[in-house]
């Protein structure tokens, strides 16, 4: 907590220089009264005042924490391990607006560094395939992991991003995520899912967040096309020019269009995105039956969502019923998930009075190569967020699926 402190002290004296820089374009009435946090809707009064006033100015500043406490209740690795029950994270997010600062039209810069504490209880108590807390970020104090300057061009039609970046999101298209692999009600661990597989598809081996460069075009309205080029070697603690410039050239490549139609109802528009890509890593892989390696591994993916019920016609309402669906292929000869998918749905504002309370449940299921041998890591079925089987055996399995059903529910706590 106390790195959370230090950031919010940088993050207030940020605001001031940039408000106390610039002369007020008017005078402001008064305060009324004293500030109430008990009855404000943020919990710093969005930075003492100081938040609005440097967004006019060009700059915005974001910071959340995340924490999470999860218990392994039965199978697994362990029922009673207390490793990695309680685990943190939070995220520094600065964008600077070019145009209002510096007066280059479309330009933008943006900063994220991400600390954390505890690695989860993934290896100690369950031993998944996949993560039961994708958030956990690890005993860190603060990681700049994102640094990258952003174009547009011909009125928000193209965007070019370049710098340190994360591939797997970002770019949206009416208000859709979009490129990569990007979904409206599962892809965001602090938010959505905790379960890795319900973030991003587990067949797509998305390099960490390190050097690279995304185009991203929307020729119509509701039809986008995108495409990036990152590190394959990248880690996400590091600059990023040791692994992009020296050694062994290895970039992952990806590709994305997708539609984002509106359907019409009684009650409003239902907005939909669906999406599907082709991914390229030119990593050496070791092969699954031990024969060697090879390089070159590709595969495709699709994702959809779509909004099919809003309880009200008001516009900006977003309470209702959303659906979605993944789907990923990968090569079985060096990939440990051959093909997966994953179908649920969402629901935001089923508690009444509770408008911002979300209810999800999610249906995924992994299917593993043909004589993978991979010893099992668990005596029997965990019940944490988690696959919820693996193989029964060594090299005489010819196949193994792993599936389970997650479920969440949340409500955001109130901002800065």
């Amino acid at each position: 907590m106390r790195t959370i402190r230090r950031m919010s002290s940088v993050i207030v004296l940020l605001l001031a220089g940039v408000c106390l820089a610039h002369e007020p374009d008017e005078p402001r009435a008064a305060a009324t009264g004293p500030w109430d946090w008990l009855q404000s809707s943020s919990l710093t009064n969005d930075w003492f005042g100081l938040g609005e006033k440097g967004e006019q100015r060009g700059v915005t500043v974001e910071l959340t924490l995340t924490q999470v406490y999860q218990r392994n209740l039965h199978g697994g690795l362990s029922t009673h391990r207390h490793s990695g029950r309680y685990t943190g994270a939070y995220d520094l997010e600065m964008t600077l607006d070019l145009e209002k600062l510096l007066k280059l039209p479309g330009g933008i810069l943006y900063a994220h560094g991400e600390g954390g504490w505890s690695d989860g209880l993934g290896d100690t108590s369950v031993g998944g395939l996949f993560d039961a807390n994708d958030s956990a970020a690890g005993y860190r104090s603060l990681d700049l992991t994102e640094l990258y300057y952003e174009q547009k061009l011909l009125d928000g039609r193209v965007q070019v991003r370049v710098g340190k970046l994360d591939v797997s999101g970002g770019f949206e298209c009416r208000g859709c995520p979009g490129s990569f692999d990007g979904n409206a009600y599962a892809n965001d661990e602090t938010t959505q899912f905790l379960n890795s597989a319900l973030v991003n598809n587990p067949t797509i081996p998305f390099p960490a967040k390190g050097l690279g460069a995304v185009v991203h075009v929307e020729p119509v309205d509701g039809w986008y096309v995108s495409g990036g080029l990152a590190d394959a070697q990248a880690d996400k603690r590091e600059t990023g020019f040791r692994t992009a410039f020296h050694g062994r050239d290895e970039y992952f490549a990806i590709f994305e269009t997708g539609v984002t139609p509106v359907l019409p109802s009684a009650r409003g528009p239902l907005q939909g995105a669906y999406r599907a890509g082709l991914w390229y890593d030119p990593r050496e892989k070791e092969r699954l039956d031990e024969n060697g390696s090879e390089r070159d591994d590709a595969g495709f993916y699709l994702s959809f969502d779509q909004k099919v019920w809003r309880e009200r016609a008001d516009e900006g309402d977003s309470q209702g019923l959303g659906v979605f669906a993944r789907y990923g292929w990968a090569d079985d000869d060096v990939s440990e998930i051959k093909c997966f998918w994953s179908a649920g749905a969402s629901y935001q504002g089923l508690l009444p009075g509770r408008a911002t309370t979300c209810w999800a449940s999610a249906w995924r299921r992994a299917v593993c190569p043909n004589g993978l041998g991979i010893r099992p890591r668990t005596r029997r079925p965990g019940r944490c967020s988690t696959i919820s089987r693996l193989h029964r055996g060594f090299k005489s399995v010819r196949r193994c699926s792993t599936y389970s059903i997650p479920a969440a529910t949340g409500r955001p706590a109130t901002p800065w």
